[in-house]
This record gives C-alpha cells, structure tokens and sequence, in this order.
C-alpha cells in the first residue's frame, strides 16, 4: 500500500535525488572525474565523517582523491538505495587494491572489501549534507594495521 504522507511530486524528488547520488558515486568515486564535483556538492555541504567533518566540494575533492590514491582500482558498488523526501540511503560495498598510503598504512598490494552506509540530503540537484560510516575496524584489519585476536 502506498504511503499517504508521499505526494506523487515528492517521490518524482526521491527519484531524481537517488539519480543524483548514484551520479556522484560513479563519476567522483568509481571514475575519479574530481571535475564533476562542483556540479554535484553544494557549496555549503558538510560532510560528517569517523575522521572528522568535510566542507564543499573541495572537501569532497580531497576525500575522494585520498580513496583513489591509496586504491587506484576502487570501485563502490550501491547494495541499495532508498529516497525520501530530500533524504537518499545508500548501502555499499567498495573493493580495491592497497597500493599508496592511506590512513598511516604503507601500501601492501592487499585487495579489501568495506562495506558502508551513507545517508546524503540532496537540495536542488546537489547533495547539501551527507552522513557516511564505513567498516573502517574492518578496513585496517585487511590491511594488516591491526591484529586480529586468535
């Protein structure tokens, strides 16, 4: 049954704000076009991270540059994405190979798989706001940064 509370215009705006995060995950991330991101981040946008809050598009720029340096090969691969009003959930799952430093680990040539959540709020055809939380506990232990117990 189909929600009340969710007029016909607002889930057209779902649909176009899950058109937007998919762009920015397979233009910014899984091609590295840096470029695209003026046209996909607001100005104003934060993004609320483990490591600590991002700000605009340069912001973005040098997250996503840091991924792609460490792990050349990255791909994200959206599980699921859910819109709600100016509200996009993506689940994802993101693969590469450890070839440059990244987060204080040397480059050891290890593939890894991360799984994450990102919640993002998109006004006006650009995302304003974003929440991500990755498996980074996970990450560090497939780089070998941190030891499992036996």
């Amino acid at each position: 049954m189909a929600d009340p509370t969710i007029t016909p215009d607002a889930a057209l705006g779902s649909d176009a704000n899950k058109r937007v995060v998919r762009r920015f995950i397979e233009e910014v991330f899984n091609h590295g076009n840096l470029g695209a991101l003026r046209e996909l981040i607001a100005p104003e946008h934060v993004s609320h991270e483990l490591i600590g809050d991002h700000y605009g598009p340069e912001g973005v720029r040098i997250d996503a540059a840091e991924y792609r340096a460490a792990f050349p090969d990255l791909h994200i691969e959206i599980e699921d994405l859910v819109g709600e009003g100016d509200r996009v959930v993506r689940r994802f799952t993101a693969t590469g190979t450890h070839t440059g430093p990244f987060m204080g680990v040397a480059p050891t040539g290890r593939a890894v798989v991360v799984t994450g959540i990102g919640i993002d709020r998109v006004v006006g055809g650009r995302l304003i706001e974003s929440w991500v939380h990755l498996d980074s506990l996970g990450l560090l232990r497939q780089l070998g940064a941190i030891r499992t117990s036996a």
